[in-house]
């Protein structure tokens, strides 16, 4: 897989929220992932999102050191889900209807952009639409981190830092990944439970 979304945040998932779609449809979208890619920076903005990630069904050991999938990697399933924080909380978007990532990115892209129309006669006032969305921690997040210390420590510990020396957590994080990582020889289920822990960080605020 390549041509991911230049500028956003990938990673892989770590629990696919209920059941998947057992039987996919082809893409009714006669569009371009530019397009896609438009329709969606102008939702994003729209609803005041950060932090914004596009999470896919590929191992972590099959990510890069710089945070992104394979020229290679091979998706499990073309599910994607699209995860931010937002001036409605923490947003959560998932869906595996069609046969390509790009489509069922698209249709999340359209999806935002029609909840947001749904103002558009004050039918609403509070974001009520998208309170159906707001992320879960149980099915958003994966589980195994009990605590933010809980994980900082795990990656001190995995990158060979010791508890009593001072690191930026960036610096922490980014030796963990590099002594895991299954290309310069670590082990891949570690570097998944690294990936996890990083995911845990960014899904309370710690990085």
């Amino acid at each position: 897989m390549s041509n991911w979304p230049a500028g956003m945040a990938v990673d892989p998932i770590g629990e696919w929220p209920g059941p998947l779609t057992k039987r996919r449809t082809a893409s009714p979208f006669a569009s371009t992932l530019g397009s896609t890619l438009e329709v969606l920076r102008r939702e994003l903005y729209n609803l005041g999102a950060k932090n914004v990630r596009l999470q896919v069904a590929i191992p972590a050991s099959q990510f890069r050191l710089d945070g992104y999938p394979r020229a290679s990697a091979k998706q499990e399933h073309p599910g994607v889900i699209l995860t931010m924080d937002s001036d409605h909380g923490a947003l959560s978007y998932p869906c595996d209807t069609f046969t390509d990532w790009p489509s069922n990115l698209r249709a999340i892209a359209l999806a935002l952009e029609a909840l947001r129309k749904v103002n558009r006669y004050g039918v609403t006032k509070r974001g009520e639409q998208y309170r159906g969305f707001l992320a879960i921690e149980a099915t958003a997040m994966p589980a195994g981190f009990t605590s933010v210390d809980a994980a900082i420590e795990y990656l001190r510990s995995v990158g060979g830092i010791g508890l009593e020396v001072a690191e930026p957590l960036a610096t922490v994080l980014r030796r963990a990944k590099r002594r895991t990582h299954p290309d310069t020889g670590g082990d891949a289920d570690t570097f998944q439970r690294v990936t996890l822990a990083e995911q845990y960080l960014k899904q309370n605020g710690a990085i």
